[in-house]
């Protein structure tokens, strides 16, 4: 009897630890510069050492996880973005913005 409860008790663990808040299914994963390296790949950047720096100084510059997700999303593939703001807060579109010098700068060479 204690074998079948126990085996119960595994078998039903997963799936109440899936019952979680709503929260937390809401919340989308974080972006990491992986995730950006194989976006802009995907979007036609070839070079994948080129695509691991620029995802990293864009990460390191700051851009919030929504900036970081208006990047790799595809609403912007077919049509223009604001050039103000790229898709993004005023915030994260400066911090783009200098992100881009530093890319230009450093990564040029990276492939």
């Amino acid at each position: 009897m204690r074998i079948v409860l126990f085996t119960a008790a595994l078998v039903a663990l997963p799936v109440l630890t899936a019952c979680g808040s709503d929260k937390a299914a809401a919340t989308p994963p974080k972006v990491t510069a992986a995730d950006l390296s194989k976006a802009l790949r995907d979007k036609g950047v070839r070079d994948q050492g080129f695509t691991d720096c620029a995802a990293k100084i864009y990460v390191d510059e700051g851009i919030s996880q929504d900036g970081l997700r208006a990047m790799i999303g595809s609403e912007y593939d077919k049509k223009a973005a604001d050039p103000n703001t790229l898709g993004m807060s005023k915030e994260d579109a400066d911090k783009a913005r200098s992100a881009n010098d530093k890319i230009f700068k450093q990564c040029s060479q990276a492939g």
